[in-house]
């Protein structure tokens, strides 16, 4: 598929598809059935070639848009920092006028639990940390995801930090996914699971998120390293950083400067397709990871372009059913890593 007529589609329902953001992002707090028929009539905007099929596209999309309400039982957000503690900051953003942003300048950072049956034991917990501006992205590269893990016996949580330079920066995108892990952590008798069984899964700009969270906040190193000026409370006395990372599509660019003085990097898992840039990538971060003593697992897939983790929530049945053996892997990754 050219993916340029795709992408200018894309770019032409923005201002209508912006406003659908906050039902992909809190995807758990609406009926699925109705997220997952609007991200298909917005999937299929962008691949119909007919202008009035497509306005008549739009006016579904509008409609049911507009219509979708939150679930009377809908679980809430666990929101990062408390509405007395602003979180750290370094970016100073202030308009989204333009609506080239996700998320506003007041945007609040949270997480969203998907657990297990209280019959099930955990295995562990895994974060997930969607890709691009989040929004969209969310429902397959952070829900399907995590009922993958779940059917595989894992608490998941679908994590909306402040996203990596849209528009912050990795040190405010890194302390958002810290925070979160010790909230977990703090709370692991509540969620059943072992605190040193927690794993971040970060697709794309989500998988420099969690490298962001590694590079800060991994080892002794604090909050008020990077943020002068913090104040601690209690949940810093909690580690910051995944005790495994599964890497999808996203390592850090080729050349990227990185300083690994007092990180502690994790035992790391990559996937990417082989029709994916993104392997140029894995190619430059690999053998540093190797250089630095980090154990690394790789699997690469033959015709497989980027952004298709839990595709097939979208589509009804994988796109690429070869790329959805990494969830199993990484199951397997997991356990081996934390034996």
């Amino acid at each position: 598929m050219d993916m340029k007529p795709f992408i200018e589609r894309m770019m032409e329902l923005a201002p209508e598809s912006r406003k659908a953001n906050r039902i992909f992002d809190d995807v758990t707090r609406y009926e699925e059935a109705e997220v997952v028929r609007l991200a298909r009539i917005q999937d299929a905007y962008g691949r119909e070639n007919d202008a009035e099929k497509r306005a008549r596209l739009l006016e579904e999309y509008i409609a049911l848009r507009d219509s979708i309400r939150v679930k009377a039982d809908a679980p809430e957000r666990v929101c990062l920092w408390p509405e007395d503690k602003q979180p750290p900051t370094i970016t100073v953003y202030e308009s989204n006028a333009d609506g080239r942003y996700n998320n506003d300048p007041d945007f609040r950072p949270y997480f969203l639990e998907m657990l297990l049956p209280a019959d099930v034991e955990p295995k562990g917990a895994v974060v997930c940390i969607p890709g691009g501006d989040q929004g969209f992205c969310t429902l397959y590269e952070a829900y399907q995801v995590c009922k993958e893990f779940n059917a595989r016996g894992y608490q998941a949580f679908i994590l909306h930090n402040r996203v990596n330079h849209n528009p912050w920066t990795e040190q405010e995108s890194g302390v958002d996914t810290a925070r979160c892990l010790r909230i977990l952590r703090r709370d692991a008798a509540k969620y059943r699971i072992d605190p040193r069984k927690i794993a971040v899964a970060g697709f794309s700009n989500g998988g420099l998120t969690g490298d962001n969270c590694i590079r800060y906040f991994s080892g002794e190193q604090k909050v008020e390293d990077h943020f002068p000026g913090y104040v601690p409370d209690e949940l810093d006395a909690f580690y910051g950083a995944p005790d495994a990372f599964l890497c999808v599509y996203g390592p850090r660019f080729v050349g990227s400067e990185y300083d690994f003085t007092g990180v502690v990097y994790p035992p790391t898992f990559f996937a990417v397709g082989r029709e994916d840039t993104a392997l140029q990538n894995l190619n430059y971060v690999y053998p540093i990871l190797v250089e630095h003593g980090v154990k690394v697992e790789v699997h690469t897939f033959a015709g497989v372009p980027h952004g298709v983790a839990g595709q097939s929530i979208l589509h009804g049945k994988s796109p690429y059913p070869l790329f959805d053996l990494w969830y199993d892997l990484a199951d397997a990754f997991m356990q081996d890593a934390y034996r």
